[in-house]
C-alpha cells in the first residue's frame, strides 16, 4: 500500500497527539509505502518555523527523520485540479506520481470533497486508521 501524507497532517503529527501521529508513526516504521516530495518536506519546514515556532535546527531533524523513512518523490507538474495554482496541486501530483492509494489529510475546503483523484482515495486520518485495520 503506497501513501502520501499531506502538510498539515505532517504538521499536525509533528506538534499533536492523535491519528494524524499515529499515521505519520505508522509510516516511518514501515507499516505501508510513505511517499513525499520536495515540496511537501519544504512547507512542512515552513509552517514549523513560522507558525508553531520551531528553530532551523528542530524543524531540520524531523525532516530528516521523515525523509529517510519516507520515499521521496519529484513528481512533475499536471493540469491544475484546484484552481489558482493552489499549493495543493503539488499534493496531488505527489499522489499521481507515487501511484498512492491514499493522500491523508485534513483538508475540507479543498482536497477531502475531491474523494478521490485518479485512483488514489482521500481521506482524513482516522478513516486511514480505519481502512488500515
Amino acid at each position: 500500500m503506497r501513501v502520501v501524507l499531506d502538510t498539515n497532517a505532517v504538521v499536525s503529527a509533528l506538534n499533536f497527539p492523535g491519528n494524524e501521529r499515529l499515521a505519520l508513526e505508522l509510516g516511518l516504521r514501515g507499516r505501508f509505502g510513505f511517499y513525499l516530495s520536495c515540496f511537501i518536506l519544504g512547507e512542512v519546514a515552513g509552517v514549523l518555523t513560522r507558525k508553531f515556532g520551531w528553530d532551523q535546527e528542530r524543524a531540520g531533524q524531523a525532516i530528516r527523520v521523515i525523509e529517510n523513512a519516507a520515499t521521496v518523490i519529484d513528481p512533475p507538474r499536471l493540469p491544475e485540479m484546484i484552481a489558482g495554482g493552489h499549493a495543493d496541486n503539488r499534493v496531488l501530483e505527489c499522489a499521481v506520481a507515487a501511484g498512492a492509494d491514499y493522500l491523508i489529510t485534513g483538508d475540507r475546503r479543498h482536497l477531502l470533497p475531491l474523494g478521490e483523484h485518479e485512483g488514489t482515495r482521500i481521506i482524513n486520518a482516522p478513516r486511514f486508521l480505519s481502512a488500515l485495520n
